[in-house]
């Protein structure tokens, strides 16, 4: 089976450190995990390559597959009901 690419972006605050533990609590053995670190200190070129190729304009974010999942397309808070709907942890 083909591992499921997961893609947190985060700043370091509170509510980022909540969706990425909520990421990996739901996360089974197909996902794969990559958290993006977007403060100035810890930014890479990929990962600022990234924040336009998916349109990110807030934090936290998650990206299931290179889709953008719905509460952050939507701006409400990423929740464990939207992460299952956008693929995480889904055997």
């Amino acid at each position: 089976m083909t591992k499921r690419s997961v893609e947190v972006f985060t700043a370091g605050c509170p509510l980022c450190d909540e969706t990425v533990k909520l990421v990996r609590d739901l996360a089974c053995e197909n996902c794969d995990i990559q958290v993006w670190d977007l403060r100035a200190d810890y930014i890479t070129e990929e990962g600022e390559a990234k924040l336009t190729q998916y349109s990110i304009h807030r934090v936290p974010a998650v990206v299931v597959n290179g889709t953008l999942a719905g509460c952050c397309q939507t701006q409400q808070p990423v929740s464990r009901e939207f992460l299952v709907a956008a693929g995480v942890g889904r055997g």
